[in-house]
């Protein structure tokens, strides 16, 4: 007689949004993983359609709570280069410099708040917060850190006001910027020792060999632009996005799954970015890096959580640099006048390439609008993850199992939301 066992959680804590996980066990053989989003969508690309192009960056920034820049950037690279417009000089430097906010604030609300407490054994942050304050506190200086940046040049923390198209509506005084600067060299002592900190937590014996895909700039670590490239060959301009790759619906997902026309599942977010870009950091991150026991290449996804303290790093020095060689812009946006046609533009959101593409009439509204968020992109790559990791350990009483599973769902840092939303854990048993 065969034993089924099955595991149901309701709700996964320490992700953004709600779904399902459903493993099969048959023996001692993973013969199905399905990551489950049952979430309805939230429409965003229809409410785009219809609404003047100078709409898009304050709807777009309502996607996602905690990465409302990515969305905002992707939106208005696009339209901009639709337009036939380039955003660059001190306008372009302060878009990287909002962007280093949201990097920031992400990263660390993922390292301390979601992610740590698998390492350390504990449930929630607040389990943490009792054992280890201090450790705690540090990671909300940090995100103070990272929101302070976004509400001055955005407008406000969350879901900024602040980003048109063409650059920004108002630009802040240049005391401001001062005393942001004062702020960031604090928190750098922070972002080193935060490093330092996840480099010594205990780490599954467990590597994938992903096609790792994400922006590559010819001089700097990406935010904003360069060409999408992987460590398999892949180099296109992102307006060639569409023909390389395709999004396509799953039976047991409401979100859709994208995959390489070429060659299938890929991954993209930190452990991508910072493969494919090593050569860019700044001295400071590099050897962090170099100080933690991580190489050019990380194939443990556990071990993204050095990464992304890394990348913290990366947008810290990377702000400060900024703010030292501050030169204000003339004006606070360059016009821009619509034209019929279609527009593609792709960032890095803190989670990997978040891309946009819009099509709009001569008047400027918008008649077709497409999202491709880092989440929906990685929804292949995390079940080909949980099967890799549970077939060795599938001798697991079902909590131990439930919760491991838990752990290599939260290395992603998914934003379910985002792709349209998770997770309820079921595990059977034949």
């Amino acid at each position: 007689m065969t034993e089924r066992r099955r595991i149901q959680v309701d709700y996964l804590a320490r992700v953004e949004g709600e779904g399902a996980l459903d493993v099969v066990i048959d023996g001692e053989r993973v013969s199905n993983v399905s990551l489950r989003i049952f979430e309805p969508p939230r429409f965003f690309e229809g409410f785009l359609r219809g609404r003047d192009f100078r709409e898009a960056p304050d709807i777009t920034a309502r996607i996602c709570g905690i990465c409302p820049v990515a969305y905002q950037m992707s939106a208005v690279h696009a339209l901009e280069q639709l337009c036939g417009v380039t955003v660059d000089g001190p306008l372009r430097t302060l878009r990287r410099l909002l962007y280093c906010g949201e990097w920031i604030e992400s990263h660390t609300l993922h390292v301390y708040m979601l992610h740590a407490p698998d390492f350390l054994g504990r449930h929630s942050v607040v389990e943490l917060a009792q054992d280890a304050p201090q450790m705690v506190e540090r990671g909300l200086r940090l995100k103070k850190a990272g929101n302070a940046i976004v509400a001055l040049l955005g407008g406000r923390e969350v879901h900024p006001i602040n980003v048109r198209v063409g650059g920004f509506w108002k630009i802040p005084a240049p005391a401001e910027f001062r005393a942001l600067g004062e702020t960031l060299r604090a928190a750098r002592e922070d972002a080193l020792a935060t490093v330092e900190w996840v480099a010594g937590f205990d780490f599954p014996d467990f590597e994938r060999d992903y096609e790792l895909v994400s922006l590559r700039h010819a001089d700097e670590y990406p935010f904003n632009e360069g060409r999408i490239v992987s460590n398999r060959g892949l180099d296109i301009d992102q307006r060639d996005y569409h023909a390389h790759f395709e999004e396509h619906h799953v039976e047991h997902s409401t979100a859709l799954h994208c995959r390489l026309r070429e060659r299938g599942h890929y991954h993209v977010g930190p452990l991508a970015r910072f493969a494919l870009n090593f050569d860019r950091l700044r001295p400071a991150a590099r050897e962090a890096a170099t100080r933690a026991g991580i190489g050019a290449t990380v194939r443990n996804p556990f071990k993204s959580i050095i990464v992304r303290a890394v990348e913290v790093v990366q947008a810290i020095d990377e702000a400060i640099a900024i703010i030292d060689g501050l030169e204000l812009p003339p004006a606070p946006a360059v016009d821009v006048t619509p034209r019929a046609g279609t527009g593609l533009a792709a960032t890095e959101a803190p989670r990997g390439l978040l891309h946009h593409t819009y099509r709009i009439d001569a008047a400027g509204l918008i008649e077709h609008a497409q999202i491709v968020p880092p989440t929906s992109q990685n929804q292949a790559s995390i079940e080909d993850d949980l099967a890799a990791f549970i077939a060795p350990r599938v001798a697991l009483a079902d909590d131990a199992l439930r919760w491991q599973c838990e752990q290599a769902v939260r290395n992603y840092d998914p934003c379910i939301s985002c792709s349209t939303h998770f997770l309820q854990l079921s595990v059977e048993r034949r």
